[in-house]
């Protein structure tokens, strides 16, 4: 086991709501189906888009820091160009963990997010790593 997959089996294991920062009311994009399959094992999700008012039976935020509560982990749909100002916003919320979904990389990113004592992943889908490490959400009894 390297260190990420330390820190995806922590993340998983202790972070039972996921803010999603670029959920998509769209089934057929990974922004909708990642999170609600996330949903469907017992994690609690909260949907950050600009442009819709509920996704997965939830209400949707414009940006981190409309969200009503503290937040945890910030799962990231956006492109990697993105990514450093997302993380700037995550640790002026308070969150304490930033995961960048399959595809998304970004050195800045994970320099804001790592000097600031966030957990960080990147590159690595929430499903593939749900699956490999047969978790569900901490507290839930779903299978």
């Amino acid at each position: 086991m390297n260190d990420t997959d330390a820190t995806v089996e922590y993340i998983l294991r202790n972070y039972d709501t996921i803010t999603v920062v670029g959920a998509s009311d769209d089934p057929a994009k990974a922004a909708h189906y990642v999170p609600a399959h996330m949903q469907m094992h017992g994690w609690r999700i909260v949907p950050v888009n600009p442009h819709a008012a509920t996704i997965l039976g939830e209400p949707v935020y414009r940006t981190l820091a409309e969200v009503p509560e503290q937040i945890g982990l910030v799962d990231v749909f956006r492109p990697s160009a993105d990514t450093p100002e997302i993380a700037r916003h995550a640790v002026d919320v308070g969150a304490t963990a930033l995961w960048l979904q399959l595809g998304i990389m970004s050195e800045e990113a994970r320099s804001i997010a790592v000097r600031a004592g966030l957990l960080y992943v990147e590159d690595r889908c929430l499903i593939v790593e749900q699956r490999r490490l047969r978790l569900n959400a901490p507290g839930c009894r779903a299978s």
